[in-house]
């Protein structure tokens, strides 16, 4: 009887210490807008979803495509998103059985020349899967490479005492099961339904103040980049070969003024991407150069940042482009 409690003992302090976790991680882990996006994909079935970085996240708006193309969209893209994962997204959509007909991957070079930011930023969609083959796997490729604070407290980097005080909210949201858009609007934008941000424009006159300031705009190359987000890009399109799935990369226009400052590094950038796509058999459109370029609108008034974010108008006007090309 007493080896009987002397085992016993430990387990319940093991069960009590992970049901005081998903407590808190209930309680406290904010209803982000990456919640409704994994939600989106894992309870619909899309003809078309976009992928990549907060670029294609501001730029693409699928309701607008859909006037074009008549196919239904999502757009999965956000900051802070690499081809890591963009493959387990991908991966959890095959696995719920909502596969689209084709992946846009909006290729934004900052994020092959960087290596994924350990911590919470893993979080972002890791910790709004449901539990999957694919979510175990990713935490395998993943979180193993973050600090337990990511494991067992993923709310860490998060204002605590700004989600205290959120934490009616989150709980109402979470028990109601409630993926409505209208809490994520601010002042400066407003997030859709199909995942599209839109965000609101800005004076002209502020972005030509930020052209003058030194090291306002980066610029890679294509030594730069680092070849495991290659390989992770390579699984990507090798996966949606292997499920019947359209693969086609895209690359939103940047206005005059960065391009002239960023040049050098775009232009070789994009030979380097070309040459890769063609090699893997996949459509690159790149609106920064040769025949696309003339299409787009590549004026500063359409930016609200040196960065290539749009403002609503102006990705509509983009996204109506992009859906005839595809057309195409």
């Amino acid at each position: 009887m007493r080896s009987f409690k002397r085992v016993l003992m430990p387990l319940i302090m093991i069960a009590v210490f992970i049901i005081v976790l998903f407590a808190a991680d209930f309680i406290l882990y904010p209803c982000t807008f990456m919640r409704n996006d994994i939600h989106a994909i894992c309870v619909n079935e899309y003809d078309d979803v976009f992928v990549g970085t907060s670029h294609g996240k501001m730029n693409i708006d699928p309701e607008t495509m859909e006037k074009v193309t008549g196919r239904t969209g999502h757009n999965l893209c956000v900051g802070g998103e690499y081809p890591l994962d963009v493959l387990y997204m991908v991966k959890l959509m095959i696995e719920r059985g909502h596969a689209p007909k084709r992946v846009v991957y909006e290729v934004s070079p900052g994020y092959f020349v960087r290596e994924k930011e350990v911590g919470n930023n893993y979080l972002l969609f890791y910790h709004e899967f449901p539990l999957s083959f694919t979510k175990l796997d990713y935490f395998r490729a993943a979180l193993l490479k973050c600090d337990f604070r990511t494991w067992f407290f993923p709310w860490y980097e998060y204002d605590l005492s700004y989600e205290i005080s959120h934490a009616k909210e989150n709980i109402t949201k979470k028990f109601s099961k409630d993926y409505s858009a209208d809490s994520f609007a601010t002042g400066t934008q407003k997030y859709h339904e199909s995942g599209f941000i839109e965000r609101y424009p800005v004076e002209v006159d502020e972005l030509k103040a930020e052209l003058l300031e030194e090291d306002n705009v980066e610029e890679w190359f294509p030594e730069d980049i680092i070849e495991t987000n290659m390989d992770n890009l390579e699984s990507i399109i090798k996966i949606c070969k292997e499920n019947d799935i359209e693969f086609v990369a895209v690359t939103t226009p940047l206005s005059d003024e960065v391009l002239k400052i960023a040049g050098d590094g775009n232009s070789a950038l994009n030979d380097y991407y070309k040459e890769f796509f063609e090699k893997a058999g996949v459509k690159y459109i790149n609106f920064n150069y040769g025949e696309y370029y003339d299409m787009a609108d590549h004026s500063l008034e359409g930016y609200t940042d040196l960065d290539g974010h749009m403002n609503g108008d102006a990705a509509r006007s983009f996204s109506k482009l992009l859906a005839e090309v595809l057309e195409d």
